[in-house]
Parts: C-alpha cells; sequence; structure tokens
C-alpha cells in the first residue's frame, strides 16, 4: 500500500483525484466479483446434487433417504439433504460448511470411502451431527415443522402426546427423531446386548 500512497502523492491534484477514484472504482467492481462468486461457490455446494457427488454419501445416506417420506410423501413436499443439515442464518450455515469439509477431505484419504468403512465411523459422525442439531434447537427441522403450526387433532394420540410432552419440556427434535430418514447407527454394547437378548429367545 505505501508505494501506492507514494505513487498518488508524486502525482498533479487532477491526477490524485483521477487516480484515487479508479482505485476505488477497482475495488468496489473486486468486492462486487469476490462476493459474486462466493455466493456462487456457496449456492453450487449447497444443493442435494453436490452433497452425493461423494460416492460414500450416494451409497448409504442418499439411499436411505430416497426411500423416506423427506423426498416422496403425500403432501408432495420434499426436504434435500441442505434443508436438514445446513441452517439457513449466515454464520451457523458458514459453520456448518467447514464441518462438511471434515467429510470430503476424510473422503479423499481413503477413511470412508467405502460403505463398510463409512459404516465403521457411522455413530461417530451421525453423533456430531446430533449434537449440532441439538446445540441450535433443531434449527433445520424448525424451518419446516414448527411447534405453533402443528395440528394435533390430525396426529395419532401417541404423537400428539408426545409432541405436546416435548414442547413443555423444552426437547427438541431430534431428541426424538434421530432415525427419521437415515438408518439410526447403534453403538457396540446395544448391539451386543440385543444379540444377547436374540440367542436367549
Amino acid at each position: 500500500m505505501g508505494f501506492i500512497k507514494a505513487f498518488i502523492s508524486k502525482l498533479g491534484r487532477p491526477s490524485r483525484r483521477f487516480a484515487v477514484g479508479t482505485l476505488v472504482a477497482v475495488g468496489l467492481v473486486a468486492g462486487v466479483l469476490a462476493t459474486s462468486a462466493f455466493t456462487v461457490a456457496v449456492d453450487s455446494t449447497n444443493t442435494t446434487e453436490f452433497c452425493i457427488s461423494c460416492h460414500s454419501m450416494k451409497d448409504v445416506p442418499y439411499q436411505e433417504y430416497t426411500a423416506s417420506g423427506h423426498l416422496k410423501n403425500r403432501s408432495g413436499v420434499s426436504a434435500g439433504c441442505p434443508d436438514c443439515h445446513v441452517p439457513k442464518s449466515f454464520w451457523p450455515k458458514m459453520r456448518a460448511k467447514v464441518m462438511a469439509a471434515k467429510d470430503v477431505w476424510h473422503e479423499m484419504l481413503g477413511t470412508i470411502d467405502s460403505e463398510e468403512k463409512f459404516k465403521e465411523r457411522r455413530l461417530q459422525m451421525a453423533e456430531r451431527v446430533w449434537h449440532s442439531m441439538k446445540q441450535s434447537d433443531s434449527a433445520t427441522c424448525r424451518s419446516c415443522h414448527a411447534w405453533g403450526s402443528m395440528n394435533y387433532e390430525v396426529q395419532a394420540l401417541r404423537a400428539r402426546r408426545q409432541h405436546q410432552e416435548a414442547q413443555e419440556q423444552g426437547e427438541t427434535c431430534i431428541d426424538c427423531h434421530k432415525g427419521i430418514t437415515h438408518t439410526e447407527p447403534v453403538p457396540e454394547s446395544d448391539e451386543t446386548e440385543n444379540a444377547d437378548f436374540d440367542l436367549a429367545f
């Protein structure tokens, strides 16, 4: 920056005004271009198509999603990967993007690049997502589902009771709906207990 100031100070007053004006104009154009490029990059990585470009995502989570009510349902309203996993607010969205970059990195490293490897680490990845959703009071869920918009009269008796109790107790969506779209991973200790139970009966 020092050499720019030195150059401008050597110019005459009219030339100086022109040089400063040119620099400001160039700065504004550069800022607009940078902002546009950033917006395009964020938007292009905020699609289901981008999410499943890694085959570890396409082979397991996406297949579960296609069989869920979040893709096809009687209302015809679909939610894609970003609707559930990327917050709408700017800074939470940027944080989610940084966290998601870890999955891309591990795909490149080969940590989760097969169905077997993905399933080995699935519980750990799921717990990270659950924790994030709990911290945000299930903000992405609430983009579509809100207590105030629920018509309890048309819900099944059990669902109505559970939703009303959850609202009264300050619980959030992810407390009960961990396996709503994707298969809920089970800790190994639970698998062992279930296996013993199955053998006993």
